[in-house]
């Protein structure tokens, strides 16, 4: 398979730095966005150092933001090639506990919707143009939230979920497949931050049929096979992988 250009949001840790890291692996180009510039910088050097210089490239920007993700898609295009495989992985529950006010509660809303939402649909739709045609594959990240809330995430997740159906729609004429992953709880990331307590950890594990959380590298294999070519018979679908934390529908 020919090298192909891959770009991740949220791609200097967790889910997305080990999607990043199978795709480097495959012998593909990555180039990782997020906000914190110190991070994508160490991941992709850790790329780089395995897999050769200029195999990751990276760039800062909140996704959230029109204007940063016009910014990102220029640096991604500016050689005028085309991304073949778009990962969009940026985001979070975000939302802060609240005071339990009509105001609180919406700004909780408001901010998991930019975070999860925005963030998915403002880079792809930018990236648009560029896809690959035929052949690209756009792969979101939801959650398995999006069955069983929280309400404000969940409900950020299952918009994830409604857009990969409409874009799938859209693009399948083009040859472009559009699916979403939706992970249920897994290890080693930075997502539940002070939450993940070892009782919190573990009444997470039990939730599941294999007695395990999940991995990133895990759900980077889930993302690797649905951007794969042999896959091309593969969209609008939302491909949990939970450890049976919840069956399968």
């Amino acid at each position: 398979m020919s090298q192909r250009r891959v770009v991740v949001s949220g791609g200097g840790t967790g889910i997305g730095l080990a999607a990043a890291e199978a795709f480097a692996a495959d012998g593909d180009q990555v180039v990782i966005i997020g906000r914190r510039e110190e991070v994508l910088r160490k991941a992709a050097d850790g790329i780089n150092a395995v897999h050769g210089e200029g195999t990751a490239t990276w760039t800062t920007a909140d996704l959230s933001e029109p204007e940063q993700v016009r910014a990102a898609v220029g640096f991604i295009t500016a050689d005028g090639g085309p991304v073949d495989v778009l990962v969009t992985n940026a985001g979070g529950n975000v939302a802060s506990g609240g005071d339990g006010t009509l105001e609180s509660i919406a700004q909780g809303y408001r901010a998991n919707f930019a975070a999860n939402v925005l963030t998915a649909v403002l880079l792809t739709e930018g990236l648009l143009p560029h896809i690959s045609r035929p052949g690209g594959r756009i792969i979101h990240l939801s959650s398995i939230a999006a069955l069983r809330g929280p309400g404000s995430y969940g409900g950020s997740k299952a918009v994830v979920n409604t857009y990969t159906f409409e874009l799938a729609q859209r693009l399948g004429k083009d040859g472009i497949t559009v699916n979403a992953i939706a992970p249920g709880f897994v290890a080693d990331t930075e997502f539940f931050g002070d939450r993940a307590t070892p009782e919190f950890i573990a009444s997470r594990v039990a939730q599941s049929l294999t007695g395990k959380p999940g991995l990133p590298s895990e759900i980077a294999a889930a993302i690797l096979h649905v951007a794969s070519p042999e896959a091309a018979y593969t969209t609008a679908q939302i491909v949990h992988v939970n450890g049976g934390a919840a069956l399968g529908r």
